[in-house]
């Protein structure tokens, strides 16, 4: 059917969703394939659906187009649901994971059993299901319950459907306001932005928009401010100059710098923003990241003061006997270090690979352990911590663990009340601590412990926001000891050699692709199509064959971007294809995972004990319950179809998620196209990160634009000068 507008066709289409070909949660754009009633072959139709399911059926009205790409396909202006009329599409829709307990071979024989009566069955008389074999009263009764909370979250996602915005969150939603969704909603839509992870300030402004909320009003000005705040902190800003904020917050809000200037008073006085003098000009806040600022320096300052608990030994006789134990000659500064280690309260040792840091770490716990001191290793991440294990001999554990982190208790489970139980607390890759971790952290150590970091100032800086290792460094207040030596064994590494030279802004010395063995390759291509052959190749073919790694297991692909083809995206649905084609798969947005597949946790989840940057392989695909079982270095994590927005593939990774970890190889794409990120501290992170083989794909344009670029952008911290200040701070802060 055909409807003539002035200004073009409308016409109207009906059909069932075959399958999803592409869906962008965050706006609810989808592309899917469409089994129209009037035609034999499958149609696309393209547009903004509320969380579409292969096996629905549309009445959409919209209009025929040529997509210069990919051809024809109707273009969905509105629509909506109808119940599937025929066996085959109500089969399609109950075998799609929408419902908790049906997953396509329990669809097929439900509707073998029913037929098109199947869904009036379990609407309004389940117990009849029963008749279906394999389905006992436990699954009568998970059906039952998903149909009905499926039901009222259809009733959230119609209502944000009416409002124009995707509700592909609205599961998230229900789980966190129950029935009170819709209520809550209308009351303050600007609640999402903080409640729900997923949903930011811009879709929670549309919905507002939507529902008649004045562009002007205080409520959208303060969350507004509240978001560019959080979009800063994302950027690594602690603080952002009043002046400077409040230009891009009238920028971003389209209002008048008087009615941010009244949202940083509001919010000033409901204490969720601090303002005061920073480096001779007003600064704003948001109060965790002041608390956490003054309370990281507080700590630090109040530590140094102490003498180390080995105070008192022959710290000479204990290097020698340390050297004997593990048949060793420390370099001076290696000793240097051993010594304030044992004799100073807080010391940071930093250098680069090969410079002998792990030894060092090994020394002084010897010497600990020698006197009775109770001993606590931890770094960041799992990777990081088991990387410490392995090299040190002793159990290493994440700090989040190791605080004990509780969302039922209410918090981190160590700290100011409850302090870890040690003498000597060892943190390595202390660069990947933010200033939020540092602060639970800080609280948690005993006054009367040693305190040593380890880490390579020189790395990219922390996800979260701060510059914690650098600003202790810089402010002098604590012993610092800087290895630059690199040993002679390292040396025998192209690797380490090379990352060196990349962090002095030289240029590595690479061996050609048919060169003989060598742990550091650079292969020459610009063409970004091209580029991303290579790297399939490499990964499924030449590397294994050449080296005998894993392709999945063994080697890891550092991108410094998502975007593009060679960003992270494009590389992950690639690479897929490429290593891990087969298998049961379960569909979330754009990505259908498969049992095998790398993944990695892009968010703290503290319930599941599962950290933003951990990487997994997925053990398990449930169709019919809608979950996922993942294996975290052997334990298994389940996610629900509505957690699934929390992992990501992770064949192919942005350079930042690499910190903290480190890959037997690693190939890593270097184009021009990348050269608005391209820095020396990235280059240096992500040639950082192998172990035994680094293999660069790209021009030598774009790595030298990288290494040239020395300039990092510097993060608006004042811990620094709160170092520095001799003053005492405003005492421990509590923060959960």
């Amino acid at each position: 059917m055909v409807e003539e507008t002035s200004s073009r066709r409308i016409s109207y289409l009906k059909g069932r969703i075959e399958r999803i070909t592409y869906t962008n949660e965050e706006n609810g754009y989808t592309v899917a394939r469409v089994q129209a009633e009037d035609r034999s072959d499958l149609v696309t139709a393209a547009g903004r659906l509320a969380a579409p399911n292969p096996g629905e059926v549309l009445e959409m009205k919209g209009e025929w187009v040529n997509h210069p790409r990919y051809g024809r396909q109707f273009k969905i202006r509105d629509y909506k649901r109808v119940s599937p009329a025929t066996v085959h599409g109500i089969e399609k829709y109950l075998g799609s994971g929408l419902i908790k307990g049906i997953g396509p071979v329990m669809a097929k024989r439900i509707v073998s059993l029913f037929g098109d009566k199947s869904l009036d069955i379990i609407e309004n008389d389940s117990e009849r299901l029963s008749e279906v074999g394999g389905i006992g009263k436990r699954r009568i009764g998970m059906i039952r319950g998903a149909w009905e909370e499926q039901k009222r979250i259809r009733e959230v996602m119609v209502f944000l459907h009416s409002h124009d915005i995707s509700s592909a969150y609205a599961t998230k939603i229900f789980k966190k306001y129950g029935e009170r969704s819709v209520e809550v909603v209308k009351e303050n839509p600007y609640r999402l932005a903080d409640d729900i992870f997923g949903v930011g300030f811009l879709t929670a402004d549309k919905i507002a928009q939507k529902m008649g909320f004045s562009r002007e009003s205080a409520l959208r000005a303060e969350s507004g401010v509240v978001y560019v705040l959080n979009q800063l902190s994302a950027d690594g800003h602690l603080y952002y100059p009043a002046g400077e904020l409040v230009e891009k917050c009238c920028e971003i809000l389209e209002v008048e710098k008087k009615a941010i200037r009244g949202a940083l008073d509001n919010l000033a006085g409901e204490n969720k923003v601090v303002i005061e003098e920073v480096k001779g000009e007003e600064a704003v806040y948001l109060k965790k990241y002041h608390v956490c600022e003054g309370g990281i320096a507080s700590r630090v300052k109040e530590m140094s003061r102490g003498r180390g608990k080995l105070w008192g030994i022959d710290k000479e006789k204990a290097i020698e006997w340390v050297q004997k134990q593990s048949s060793i000659k420390l370099a001076r500064k290696q000793k240097d270090a051993v010594m304030r280690a044992a004799d100073s309260k807080v010391t940071v040792i930093t250098g680069g690979p090969g410079t002998g840091k792990t030894t060092i770490i090994s020394s002084v716990i010897r010497i600990f352990e020698k006197a009775n001191m109770n001993i606590m290793l931890a770094a960041p991440t799992g990777r990081a911590a088991k990387k410490m294990s392995e090299s040190t001999g002793r159990k290493a554990g994440t700090i989040h663990r190791m605080l004990k982190y509780s969302i039922a208790k209410g918090g981190f489970q160590k700290n100011e009340k409850n302090k870890l139980h040690c003498d000597l607390l060892i943190v390595d890759e202390a660069s990947m601590i933010d200033a939020v971790l540092m602060h639970h952290l800080m609280k948690a150590v005993p006054l009367d412990a040693a305190f040593v970091l380890v880490g390579d100032v020189n790395q990219l800086p922390s996800v979260g926001a701060g510059s914690v290792l650098r600003d202790v460094i810089e402010s002098s207040l604590v012993p610092v000891i800087k290895l630059d030596k690199i040993f002679r064994q390292a040396k025998e590494s192209m690797i380490v050699v090379n990352a060196h030279r990349i962090n002095s802004g030289r240029m590595p010395v690479v061996s050609q692709e048919r060169a003989g063995l060598s742990d550091f390759y650079f292969i020459r291509q610009d063409d970004p199509e091209k580029t991303v052959d290579i790297i399939i190749r490499l990964a499924r073919e030449r590397i294994p064959r050449r080296f005998g790694f894993d392709p999945v297991k063994d080697i890891q692909v550092l991108t410094p971007m998502h975007k593009g083809t060679a960003g992270s995206a494009n590389l992950n649905k690639r690479l897929q294809e490429a290593l891990n084609p087969r298998g049961r798969r379960l569909q979330r947005g754009g990505w259908g995972f498969r049992v095998n597949d790398k993944v990695m946790q892009v968010r703290n989840n503290y319930d599941k004990e599962v950290y933003n940057g951990d990487t997994g392989r997925i053990t398990g695909v449930e169709n019919e319950l809608g979950e996922l079982s993942v294996s975290f270095d052997s334990r298994i994590v389940k996610y629900e179809y509505s957690e699934m927005d929390e992992i990501v593939p992770a064949y192919a990774i942005s350079i930042h998620k690499s910190q903290g970890s480190e890959y037997p190889a690693v190939i890593v794409p270097i184009l021009t196209q990348h050269y608005i990120l391209l820095q020396r501290n990235l280059i240096y992170t992500a040639v950082t990160r192998g172990k035994k083989l680094v293999v660069l794909v790209g021009t030598k344009k774009a790595l030298a634009i990288g290494i040239r670029n020395n300039k990092t952008t510097r993060r608006n911290t004042f811990l620094k000068e709160r170092l520095k200040n001799t003053r005492a701070e405003s005492g421990m802060l509590n923060l959960q």
